[in-house]
């Protein structure tokens, strides 16, 4: 293997801490990374959408508890998302390159 090839793991733990999917991409792991992306992408979506449908519960004129049941569900369930991705990004990138 090449010195060139050898990629540094804590760079890449700390570009997969900042976006996940980052550090797959620095690894070589192109479809890896851009897997994690759009899924870390759909998740702040949902949390996006989540704090939406909370804040027309909560200062709109929408006084249905259906908003705030989907909005509190879309909140959590993106943050869930989110962090259960992000962790296993940050180990899987930096042990990647350990590998390398």
């Amino acid at each position: 293997m090449d010195l060139q090839d050898r990629k540094n793991p804590g760079v890449a733990a700390v570009f997969s801490f900042f976006f996940s999917g980052l550090g797959q991409i620095y690894n070589g792991q192109i479809k890896k990374g851009l897997f994690m992306m759009l899924f870390s992408s759909l998740g702040l979506f949902m949390v996006l959408l989540g704090a939406i449908l909370i804040g027309y519960y909560l200062f709109g004129n929408i006084f249905f508890r259906g908003e705030l049941i989907a909005g509190l569900i879309l909140l959590l369930g993106g943050i869930l998302l989110i962090a259960i991705l992000g962790v296993n990004s940050v180990f899987d990138a930096y042990n990647t390159a350990k590998e390398k």
